[in-house]
């Protein structure tokens, strides 16, 4: 198991991402600069068994480390316990979601997540601990209270748009941002998607 981390140049808020399958943490630094921009703080996590990191992905595993990593990140000097955001991509999404059930963040978003692990079973290419394990976004989404941005895109093969639709449904305080994209060719270097990000950190509270 293993994390990576930017810091922003001040104390303040910081940011756990949890990438999509078939990533690794090593070439996001440069895609989360946006962030930095902000003046969020980015920690990266890699799952077990990805990478350089050992063990097998489940789901209790993955949570467990997510949540000690972020325990260990809002203790830090230069963060601001109190606003720690949540983004999860792809399989990253039900991931953070299961995080977020356990220690409740100040702002989540998903990314092209989907509603559960048992909604996915049927797809291919998803690894096999989405299989065994549940996954249970919906569930999480339906309970949180905070705020929650939805992303996704209208033509995404992957993870089908009505995904993030049926999350909205469910949603307390959620808003859902379609993109005119697939999966893979999501527009994160872009103007528009930080300040979408940004616009939503702030009405959020999260961002000064």
């Amino acid at each position: 198991m293993r994390g990576a981390g930017v810091s922003a140049e001040a104390p303040g808020p910081a940011v756990i991402f949890a990438h999509g399958n078939a990533e690794l943490i090593d070439g996001w630094p440069a895609v989360l600069g946006g962030y930095q921009a902000m003046g969020v703080s980015v920690l990266m996590v890699e799952y077990r068994g990805y990478g350089r990191s050992d063990g097998s992905p489940t789901q209790k595993g993955l949570t467990d480390d997510f949540v000690r990593f972020a325990e260990m990140l809002s203790d830090r000097p230069e963060v601001d316990g109190e606003r720690l955001i949540y983004h999860g991509r792809s399989i990253g999404g039900g991931v953070i979601c299961q995080l977020a059930a356990q220690r409740a963040p100040a702002a989540l978003i998903l990314q092209s997540t989907f509603t559960s692990a048992a909604d996915m079973a049927a797809r291919m290419g998803f690894p096999s601990f989405l299989v065994r394990d549940k996954f249970d976004s919906r569930a999480v989404v339906e309970a949180f209270d905070g705020p929650l941005l939805l992303m996704h895109g209208r033509r995404d093969r992957v993870i089908g748009y009505r995904h993030s639709e049926r999350l909205a449904a469910v949603a307390r305080q959620g808003r859902l941002r379609p993109y005119d994209c697939d999966h893979n060719d999501f527009p994160m270097e872009s103007g528009a998607f930080w300040g979408d990000v940004e616009g939503f950190l702030r009405e959020a509270g999260v961002l000064e």
